[in-house]
């Protein structure tokens, strides 16, 4: 028999507004039923706690369900937590402490960190540092078969976590948060991780924690930053979700991926040590760029049978539609020809053509689904890049040169098709030369891009 889920809410920064908080948390529960825990991340006393904070202390007020809260974020609300390896606080809240694993008795494992990052050792009590880190890696890391943990709970954003991601609105993931965090919440996998202090929400799209093809696929992870308690902005602080413990869950279930996943925003790129650029050829050719605009009504439909049928209206074109389903190039995606597969890297994958031109016709692809090079991340353009400077070099080697283009017709998925060519049957010019012969011949007008120009500027 599957196990019942456990019903949580999360919030953000409390700040000393007690009463505020389980108010809403009665109001919540007294339209849609009782929840299991409260956990809360950011600051949970403020400057002003002391008066509300007595009530609960007495026992003249109780939390309406188990509140688990982290540990201070300044030296200011140190005193509130004496014990820092975590302790109960007041009748239903519960200090988890400075950083460890709190396991239920249903088997749902929480990991937690207390406090914001220090630049220094040793780490004042409000804060953590690499050491504190380390180690909470190292406990977790070293358990036999660990998997991940269920959810994870720190009051810092992690740095980057909006690569790959949706927007994150005002904030800077770049510039904003820790990189312990990072580095934390790419080891343990937390299928949910909840972080405060920048007084917004921000739900981040799932991402996978393995790499496609390469690894036993795992879990995804989902980032949920909430905003404070009673924010004139209105902005969400309580985040009510279901979750059976991963120990609880049949093993294909766990692992199923959703359709809007993304790359993993903290996996650093393996080839970093091979970034250097290859040199070019004493015979390197100028390389001809052009661009044909889809908008325009231009053009003569090419005949199935290879007779001309007369010019025909070509019809309004139209916005590319939504993914309506499973995508055939997502490398996530069931309805990937893997066999086809040759080559995965961080970012990108290389492929055979189905129904090539020739036996050695290949596609260059981005992993993540992405409709254009226009709309790809500096990260997915440089590894782009990588693949078009080594498939120069290997049809150089088998003495050929390549015809790249986009598809991007009739298409949801970027698809780069790189075709090569003979190098004595015609030369760059000889290419340049047909196209034009040709895009005259079909009434299209093709522009030629100069060399090193900016495409999204086109």
């Amino acid at each position: 028999m599957a196990a019942a889920p456990l019903r949580v809410l999360a919030c953000g920064d409390v700040e000393g507004r007690l009463d505020a908080l389980f108010g809403r948390v009665r109001a919540v529960q007294g339209k849609s039923g009782r929840f299991d825990m409260l956990l809360c991340v950011g600051s949970f006393f403020g400057s002003t706690s002391e008066a509300e904070w007595a009530e609960y202390c007495t026992g003249a007020k109780k939390a309406p369900i188990p509140t688990y809260i982290l540990g201070a974020n300044d030296q200011e609300t140190v005193s509130y937590f004496p014990d820092v390896s975590g302790c109960e606080l007041a009748e239903n809240i519960t200090y988890l402490g400075r950083r460890g694993l709190y396991s239920g008795t249903s088997g749902l494992q929480i990991a937690y960190l207390s406090g914001t990052e220090a630049p220094d050792e040793p780490a004042p009590a409000y804060s953590f540092s690499a050491k504190d880190v380390a180690e909470l890696k190292t406990s977790l890391l070293s358990t036999p078969n660990f998997k991940g943990v269920d959810i994870l709970l720190t009051s810092p954003w992690p740095r980057d976590v909006g690569t790959f991601g949706n927007s994150a609105g005002e904030i800077d993931t770049k510039k904003r948060g820790s990189n312990l965090v990072s580095d934390l919440a790419a080891s343990l996998k937390p299928r949910y991780h909840f972080a405060g202090l920048e007084k917004t929400y921000y739900e981040r799209l799932p991402y996978r924690n393995h790499t496609v093809l390469q690894e036993t696929p795992q879990h995804v992870s989902r980032f949920i930053a909430l905003a404070n308690v009673g924010n004139t902005s209105k902005k969400k602080y309580l985040y009510a979700f279901s979750i059976v413990p991963m120990s609880s869950m049949d093993p294909a279930e766990l692992v199923k991926q959703p359709q809007d996943v993304t790359e993993n925003p903290y996996r650093k790129s393996r080839k970093e040590a091979q970034k250097t650029k290859a040199p070019l050829g004493a015979e390197e050719e100028p390389a001809c760029q052009f661009f044909f605009d889809l908008n325009k009504h231009q053009g003569k439909k090419r005949p199935s049978d290879g007779k001309e049928r007369g010019n025909s209206e070509p019809k309004q074109a139209k916005k590319p539609p939504q993914p309506a389903g499973p995508c055939w190039f997502c490398l996530a995606s069931p309805e990937v020809e893997k066999h086809l597969v040759v080559s995965i890297g961080t970012h990108c994958y290389l492929a055979l053509a189905k129904g090539g031109l020739l036996p050695d016709h290949v596609l260059i692809l981005p992993i993540g689904h992405y409709q254009s090079v226009v709309d790809l991340s500096a990260e997915v353009v440089e590894e782009v890049t990588k693949y078009k400077s080594a498939l120069k070099d290997f049809f150089r080697s088998k003495g050929k040169r390549y015809v790249l283009f986009e598809r991007n017709y009739r298409s949801q998925h970027l698809q780069l098709q790189v075709v090569p060519v003979p190098l004595d049957h015609c030369t760059s010019e000889d290419i340049k030369e047909i196209f034009i012969a040709q895009a005259q011949e079909q009434q299209i007008e093709l522009l030629e891009i100069p060399e090193h120009s900016d495409i999204t500027q086109v």
